[in-house]
């Protein structure tokens, strides 16, 4: 049997079969269908084939599957060469969660099936056995024995796996709940003083309106683009929930939760309400300091090993007034509905983050279903702050053009600052190393000088001016390639083999949590020489931690990361590697998401066909939560 075979169900038949050959099913969809459909006593092979297409679309970062799209297997199957399983973790369902144990999960979530070299690629009999009505292919999912056996549920032409259809209901239910229920009490006149102090000025005017609005409410979501002053908002809307709080009398402090999807967000949430706090009048900053983040599922209570592996749920509240989640975007359904689950109705819930950004790696767009269904059901419950306060004014438009779909305007801002030199350059070469090559291996020289020099500071510094991100891990244009290329450039020019893995001035990524050693998965370091021995300084949220580099294991070279990676980090200057061929990773929200980690310069290497295909293409993950939450 060869590694190729592994890709196939011997004993499948069909069109399971059929589907697995092509590419569209993976063996777990297929085993998944077969062994449900056989203790359900199913024998209509389209109702199994929808099942076997349900697991793959969770698979997927669905919810759900929408059969009318499914009608054409040809625009199922998978073309690209790579399906990426990367070592990013994120809280795989059904396993040991990001943060905790470090599971882990895809990275790169392909719009399509499997990758199948091209000898294992065979749709040539598809077409002959899939359906070709949705209407009669729903009616015979609503006569099957899997729906009346609760395997598969149905709902506004939807087909979904029980447990992500009961997953969807709750969260719809509880944010339905949580935004009709009575208004929590607020002094107005306590309030308006408090937002005249902490948010004086025009330049404040988004960010009052939005806190404004959060303080008279049970639930609110918090969108806007890097730089718009989230945290900011954040940060002064509990100095103003305290002041409230202290005004009715309360006995005991404002009991607050600050917590996101990763330890890494979790750290940097920290630290930007500290550094927010430090920007305040001291009885003002006195009343957010000490505060602490922490995972969601660390939130929760999350003990794999025990008998109940949540410890807080609907039968055991979060004690909390005041719950923050950051990075909502990467929140996944069943993690929101766990946290929804356990929050009391009389808690506040300030849901903070980014829709445009890149979805969660595990099943699900919940944050981009608030925003566009929520506000729908109750508007002021959706707060958008628009005007970007870090971003040179190029590097805004061109984020706002991608994000608008404007493929014609990006082309247009791309040439505009190449012929300019100015903060937006585009890079069309089939060979980018030689556009690149001068600055990357200048960047990877000055990072070299200052960790010879024994400088850890300095070395953080350098570390932090550039970036290279690109769309996939493999290939020509993937991080394995571009850190091995940059090594190689690095050796030529300073004679030095680099056979040591920890050489001194090799830049680090952390790929594991590390309670311990006090680093989180998407940490950043330099291993750093000098008199003394050899160390890894690892950048955090706390700042520089220096550890002993024979005791990190789990670390990659960051010459280059994947821009799923970057997710809610930033650098001053960006390169966005795009891949050459055709690719199901390529979209909208990853371009989005790479552009906007610059802070001053952004370097876009990609042709024009793949540039205006990564702005036309949008990521769409079927579900049924954005619908639910804006019916009346």
């Amino acid at each position: 049997m060869t590694v190729s075979d592994a890709r196939l169900v011997q004993r499948a038949d069909g069109v399971l079969a059929e589907a697995n050959r092509a590419g569209i099913l993976e063996p777990a969809d297929v085993h998944v269908a077969t062994q449900l459909s056989s203790i359900a006593g199913e024998d209509d092979s389209s109702v199994v084939l929808a099942l076997a297409l349900a697991v793959r679309a969770v698979r997927l970062g669905s919810i759900c599957v929408d059969l009318r799209e499914s009608l054409d297997p040809a625009a199922l199957i998978d073309t690209s060469a790579e399906t990426e399983v990367a070592e990013d973790s994120g809280g795989q369902i059904g396993q040991a969660p990001e943060g905790e144990q470090g599971g882990r999960v895809p990275e790169e979530r392909s719009g399509g099936g499997v990758s199948r070299p091209d000898e294992l690629r065979d749709n040539s009999h598809l077409t002959s056995a899939w359906p070709t009505d949705a209407d009669e292919w729903l009616r015979a999912i609503q006569d099957s024995a899997l729906l009346g056996s609760g395997v598969l549920r149905v709902e506004f032409g939807l087909v979904y796996l029980d447990r992500y259809h009961r997953e969807e209901l709750r969260v719809a239910e509880i944010l339905r709940a949580r935004a009709t229920q009575e208004s929590p009490a607020v002094d107005d006149a306590i309030l308006q003083a408090g937002l005249d102090r902490l948010f004086e000025g025009e330049a404040y005017a988004e960010q009052r309106a939005a806190a404004d609005a959060a303080a008279r409410q049970w639930t609110t979501v918090l969108t806007g683009g890097p730089g718009t002053g989230k945290t900011t908002t954040v940060a002064r809307l509990l100095v103003l929930l305290t002041e409230q709080w202290e005004a009715a009398g309360q006995t005991r402090p404002l009991r607050i939760a600050l917590a996101a999807p990763t330890g890494k967000a979790a750290a940097r949430l920290k630290e930007s309400v500290t550094q927010a706090a430090a920007q305040l009048l001291p009885a003002d900053a006195a009343r957010i300091q000490g505060l602490d983040a922490m995972t969601v599922h660390r939130l929760l209570g999350w003990n794999p090993r025990g008998s109940n592996r949540i410890r807080f749920n609907e039968s055991n509240r979060l004690p909390h007034d005041v719950i923050v989640v950051d990075e909502t975007s990467m929140v996944a359904l069943t993690m929101m509905s766990r946290l929804l689950r356990a929050t009391r109705s009389t808690s506040r819930l300030v849901l903070v983050g980014d829709a445009d950004q890149l979805a969660s790696v595990d099943a699900g767009a919940v944050m981009a279903d608030l925003v566009d269904g929520y506000q729908q059901l109750a508007p002021d419950t959706v707060c958008r702050l628009r005007t970007s306060h870090r971003f040179d004014a190029a590097i805004g438009s061109l984020a706002a053009a991608v994000r608008e779909g404007d493929a014609d305007r990006v082309v247009e801002l791309l040439r505009e600052g190449t012929e300019a030199g100015g903060a937006v350059r585009w890079v069309t070469d089939d060979d980018p190393s030689v556009a690149l090559r001068g600055e990357m291996l200048a960047h990877a020289l000055r990072l070299r000088e200052r960790a010879v020099a024994g400088d850890p500071a300095g070395a953080l510094t350098v570390l932090g001016e550039s970036r290279l991100l690109c769309a996939q891990r493999t290939g020509p244009r993937g991080v394995r390639w571009w850190n091995h290329l940059v090594d190689e450039w690095l050796s030529e020019a300073t004679g030095d083999p680099l056979w040591e893995p920890m050489y001194v001035g090799r830049p680090l990524l952390v790929t594991r949590n590390d309670y311990a050693l006090g680093v989180h998965n998407g940490d950043s370091g330099v291993v750093i020489g000098g008199d003394g021995p050899v160390t890894a300084q690892i950048g955090t949220a706390a700042g520089p931690v220096p550890i002993a580099a024979s005791r990190l294991s789990d670390v990659d070279t960051m010459h280059a990361m994947t821009i799923h990676k970057s997710q809610g980090s930033e650098a001053g200057s960006i390169t966005v590697l795009l891949p050459q061929e055709e690719s199901p990773l390529l979209t909208r929200e990853l371009l989005y998401t790479a552009i906007t980690r610059a802070q001053r310069a952004v370097t876009v290497v990609g042709s024009e066909e793949t540039v205006r295909a990564a702005v036309t293409a949008q990521i769409r993950r079927a579900t049924g939560l954005r619908r639910r939450l804006a019916q009346k």
